[in-house]
Order: structure tokens, then C-alpha cells, then sequence
């Protein structure tokens, strides 16, 4: 996730909504023979995936496949307008089913090309069909929706910064893990549910839009925002992403870039997004970012195994919340995004995650040590492979940092790795402690094994979700070793254990 910085903890402002406008999202079933449906038993999808950090979020009864994204941003007015059509499979006979959606405003929704019936409870958008889904049945989806997408504000899961869609001066920078992307967009909002996606982004002219995976088309034309009177010239940006993704990985990004698009010496494209408002006070920023871009995930690719996704890179923006300076970058699927320019330890930690996190993405939040320690423990070996501490020295400079018992109001060791709970899923336990937890690993087993349980582990998981209790189980299968102690005291003890 995002390595949070002191200076972007601000007070909590309230947010502001505006009239609804025109959007959508379709789900389009298609019916089982009209018998075989009559004589089926057809109930409600589960409001929530059973997370036990935010019951709330995912949905149950479906499993998305494909979001198609349609959406049209008005910085003057902070308008946003979609038409999002979701293409999924029913797991069960649906009589209705959710969508996680945060605020904005809902004006119709359809499936199977008929309207449906729908009503908000909360964060949940509750959707009758017209007839029920049956299991198996694959649907794609419509609801019309559009609003001014609210900045979460005052969460002590990440500190109190700002976070998910973000506005800024000239556009928009989102961030949202761990659950702002039903800020913006219906979503079943949960990273067990993977799917691919597709973006049509149109915003004013003079500004352009990135996204998540490739650019497949831009043009420019004349097209209608809510919000204005008349017509009036925009960009059309079109973005894939063709790899399986979490919905907290889902970016768009809006305002004035200086690109860089090219390939990493190992032949990777990357694709390098900055605000020439950072230009100013360094000029080489562009440069910056996609040298070392380059050199991170050639070096990643060498050590984790191959690439994931289509094409690395970087968004960098002038992120501001209130005029004030945001400090997060934040692994979005095939390009983290940063919030001012940042050192290289940081691009390091953050593109470790394209691996550890993206495209093995934790099977419930708890899990999240995973993408943490794993990232935390990366950009140590990137310092020793720089020439900087070894992360022999690093993981213990870590341990010894922290004293037990913890201070008052500073938790650190009775934070649990493995299970931190949700308010504190981003304590530096479970960054350090998770970085300490696979170094010690390391020292036990010898890096052979060592190194080969990593690239199993990303092989074995690729694009899709892997629990601490698998990663324990195939780590004692690599080594040959009953790590069962090992892994009581580093991932699930509320202690400070004993230097191996």
C-alpha cells in the first residue's frame, strides 16, 4: 500500500454533492429457458464477502469477469458522469444482488436490458432484476449514475490522510486502497473478485487522462459535459487492462502530464506519467521516474520471476488535499502512483507490489502483511544491491528500533503481522514486522530455497489471491522444515520474540 508520510495527516473536511447527472452501469443476463427458471428457488446475494475488516464491502452471489468503463470528468465542477457495464457470472440463483456505491447519485438502473428495481441502503446499491439470474448463467449489466466523488477523509485505518478519489487542481489523482473505489464507481469492491477492465475517459481539452494497463486510442471531438451549457471540445482516452485486477488497484488519473513512454532495458514497456507542476523544482522528474522505473522491475523480474503485467511505469502528481501537500504513493496495477516525486527505496517498495499485492492479492484483508512486508522487504535488498545496508542489517536495525513493551500510544509489537486488525492493517508491524518476519525466513532456510519459495509463490498465485496460511504451508513445503514456532512468534505474536 501507500507509504503514508507525516505531512499528510490533515483534519477532516466535509465533502460537497451536487445534482445528480447521467451515468450508468448494465448488467445484461443471459436468461435460462423460462421452466427451468420457474421452477428454480431464486434468493438475494450477500451484502458483504464475509471480510471481517469490512463486512460491507464485496458482494456475494456473482463473480465479476469484465468492468467497461465510460465516464466523462469535469474538473470545473467536479462532475463525474459514467456508464459502467459489468459482464459476470451468477454463483448462485439470483433473485437480486449489490453493488458497493458510496455516495453519488443513481437514476436508473437496467438488466437484461429491462429496468430493474433498485434502492441504496448505505454504501450497498440493492439491484432487482426484472427475472431472476440463474447459477452458472453468465450477465453483463445498466444503472445511471454521476456526482461529485467523495474524498474519504478522517479514516484511522490510514492515519487520517486523505485518500481514494482525490481533486486536484487540474483534475482528479485516485488512490484507493484499501476501499475507495465504490467512491467513484458501482463495484464489487473486495480483492477476491478480480476482473479486467476497460476505460473511455473523456475530460476538457488540454488535459488527458491515465489509467490502469495500456492506451489503446485517444481522439479528440466535440462532446457534452452535465454541467455545461453547450458542447464543447474534450479528449477521449481509452485504457486496458488486460490482467486480472483488484478493484483497490483501479486508478484514473486527470490533469496535465509530461509523458515518457518507451521500454525498460529488459524490454518491458514503461509508461511514465508527471505533472510538470514537480518540474519546477526538479526538472529531470520525468527522467527520473522512468530510469528508475526501468531498473527496479528489470531487477524484480530477475528476482520474483516474470512480469506480470502488461506495462510498468509511474503516475506522479501534484497531489493536494485542502492546498495542502499529500504524502502517499500507492501501488496501483501497472503503474504506482506518487503524490510528489519520491526516492528510489519508495519506487522500489511500491513496484515490488506489482508482484506482491497485484497480482497475488491478499484473500481477505488481514492478509495484507503479505503485500507490506513483502514490498518493505524488497526495497531493503534494493538499498544492498545500490551498495547501501545489508538487509541482514536492515531487518535488525528494525528489531532493535522498536522496544517492548510499546510505548504508550505507539503500537508496534502488540500488533499482531498476520492479523493486525482493520484500524491498524498499516502499522509499521506490518510493514518492519513482515520485512523481518522473510529476512529471518531467509536466514533459516538459506537462500535457495529461500528465493525459490518467492518464486512459487508468485507462480503458483499469479493473478489472483493467496492467504498467510498457504504462504506458511508452502514455505515448510520449500524448505523441508517445521517452521510452525518460527511463524507463531514473527507472523501471529503480539511480543517482541527472541533474535533468531
Amino acid at each position: 500500500m501507500a507509504l503514508r508520510h507525516p505531512r499528510s495527516r490533515l483534519p477532516r473536511t466535509p465533502g460537497r454533492m451536487v445534482p445528480l447527472a447521467l451515468a450508468a452501469v448494465t448488467m445484461v443476463a443471459l436468461a435460462p429457458a423460462a421452466s427451468a427458471a420457474g421452477q428454480a428457488r431464486f434468493t438475494p446475494g450477500a451484502a458483504g464477502v464475509g471480510d471481517p475488516y469490512f463486512p460491507l464491502e464485496g458482494n456475494g452471489g456473482y463473480d465479476v469477469r469484465h468492468y467497461s468503463l465510460d465516464l466523462a470528468y469535469d474538473p470545473d465542477y467536479d462532475q463525474l458522469d459514467g456508464v459502467v457495464t459489468i459482464t459476470a457470472k451468477a454463483t448462485q440463483n439470483l433473485s437480486s444482488f449489490d453493488l458497493d456505491l458510496s455516495g453519488m447519485d443513481v437514476e436508473r438502473v437496467k438488466v437484461d436490458r429491462h429496468k430493474a428495481d433498485f434502492k441504496r441502503r448505505g454504501q450497498e446499491l440493492v439491484i432487482t432484476p426484472r427475472k431472476g439470474l440463474r447459477k452458472g448463467a453468465t450477465f453483463t449489466a445498466v444503472v445511471t449514475y454521476g456526482g461529485v466523488p467523495q474524498t474519504i477523509v478522517g479514516s484511522p485505518i490510514v492515519f487520517g490522510s486523505p485518500y481514494g478519489f482525490l481533486h486536484t487542481p487540474d483534475g482528479a489523482f485516485v488512490g484507493g486502497e484499501p476501499n475507495g473505489a465504490s467512491t467513484w464507481f458501482p463495484v464489487n469492491d473486495h480483492p477476491s473478485d478480480k476482473a479486467t477492465y476497460d476505460y473511455t475517459i473523456t475530460v476538457p481539452k488540454g488535459l488527458k487522462a491515465v489509467s490502469n494497463g495500456v492506451l489503446t486510442g485517444h481522439t479528440n471531438r466535440a462532446a457534452a459535459f452535465s454541467k455545461r451549457r453547450s458542447a464543447t471540445q474534450a479528449g477521449v482516452f481509452k485504457w486496458r487492462e488486460n490482467s486480472p485486477m483488484a478493484s483497490y488497484l483501479t486508478t484514473i488519473d486527470i490533469g496535465k502530464w509530461d509523458v515518457k513512454d518507451g521500454r525498460t532495458p529488459g524490454g518491458l514497456r514503461n509508461y511514465v506519467a508527471v505533472d510538470p507542476e514537480l518540474l519546477a523544482a526538479q526538472p529531470d522528474a520525468v527522467n527520473f521516474f522512468f530510469g528508475t522505473t526501468s531498473a527496479v522491475t528489470d531487477l524484480w523480474a530477475k528476482t520474483f520471476g516474470p512480469y506480470p503485467f502488461q506495462t510498468t511505469g509511474a503516475i506522479a502528481d501534484d497531489a493536494r488535499f485542502n492546498g495542502q501537500p499529500l504524502g502517499f504513493s500507492l501501488e496501483t496495477q501497472s503503474k504506482p502512483v506518487y503524490s510528489a516525486v519520491r526516492d528510489t527505496s519508495t519506487i522500489a517498495h511500491e513496484l515490488a507490489h506489482q508482484w506482491f499485492g497485484d497480482s497475488v492479492s491478499p484473500a481477505q484483508w488481514k492478509d495484507v502483511w503479505m503485500n507490506e512486508g513483502f514490498a518493505t522487504w524488497a526495497a531493503w535488498w534494493w538499498a544492498e544491491k545500490q551498495g547501501g545496508t545489508s538487509v541482514h542489517d536492515a531487518a535488525r536495525t528494525a528489531y532493535a528500533a522498536r522496544p517492548f513493551p510499546d510505548p504508550s500510544g505507539r503500537p508496534f509489537w502488540s500488533v499482531v503481522t498476520a492479523d493486525p486488525q482493520r484500524d491498524t492493517m498499516f502499522n509499521q508491524r506490518v510493514y518492519n514486522g513482515g520485512g523481518m518476519a522473510l529476512q529471518f525466513l531467509r536466514e533459516k532456510i538459506g537462500d535457495e530455497k529461500f528465493f525459490t519459495l518467492l518464486r512459487t509463490w508468485v507462480a503458483q498465485h499469479r493473478h489472483g489471491n493467496g492467504s498467510t496460511e498457504q504462504f506458511t504451508a508452502l514455505a515448510g513445503k520449500v524448505s523441508g522444515q517445521d517452521l510452525s514456532g518460527f511463524f507463531k512468534d514473527w507472523l501471529y505474536s503480539p511480543t517482541k520474540p527472541a533474535l533468531p
